[in-house]
């Protein structure tokens, strides 16, 4: 009988022991916190005084005066843009970013921007060649190439990143503003 008690004090140990680690596993986190969740202090949007057209005529201007190739639009709103650098010989860092502007109708827009850093280094990789006739089939190495190969792949988080790219656009807006009034004079006076 005591061998039985001992027994079942011992599975009732097991028991609470068992669900004390299964509690522990449900309440810690199963991600990373600053990477899955919404929050409206997000460096990703920002809103810009000015017509919708002059702000998203200032996003494209200022992602063209960094060099960036864009992608020929599908959807009008969307303008997405890439450019590529080596920081070493063997290292290619390739940024692509996607905009979005829209116009509030109150004399403002708001800019949303995305930007995606993409590293690529330059790896060796076998080759192979196969010769065969029918089923049979003979697979033998034939030396290596150099390719570049990704090993990251990440979403911009920096702050500082993104409002280095808004004020530009705001620089821009400036720019196109100062210039709007004197175009329009000019119409005015010709005949």
């Amino acid at each position: 009988m005591q061998s039985s008690l001992m027994r079942t004090s011992a599975q009732r140990g097991l028991i609470a022991l068992t669900l004390a680690v299964v509690a522990v596993g449900c309440a810690s986190p199963k991600h990373d916190v600053a990477r899955g969740n919404f929050s409206a202090a997000a460096p990703f949007s920002k809103t810009i005084a000015g017509s919708g057209d002059t702000v998203c005529w200032s996003v494209k201007r200022a992602l063209l005066s960094q060099g960036y190739m864009l992608d020929r639009p599908t959807d009008s709103g969307v303008l997405t843009g890439t450019r590529d650098y080596q920081p070493n010989p063997k290292l290619n860092v390739t940024l692509h970013l996607q905009t979005t502007c829209a116009d509030n109708r109150n004399g403002t827009s708001i800019v949303f921007v995305s930007a995606n850093r993409e590293d690529s280094r330059l790896q060796k990789m076998k080759q192979t060649t196969s010769l065969g006739v029918g089923p049979a089939t003979l697979t033998m190495p034939s030396g290596s190439a150099k390719v570049l190969g990704t090993v990251r792949r990440e979403t911009i988080q920096d702050p500082s990143f993104y409002n280095n790219f808004f004020n530009l656009v705001e620089r821009f807006v400036a720019d196109e503003s100062r210039t709007q009034p004197s175009e329009r004079h000019a119409d005015a006076r010709s005949p």
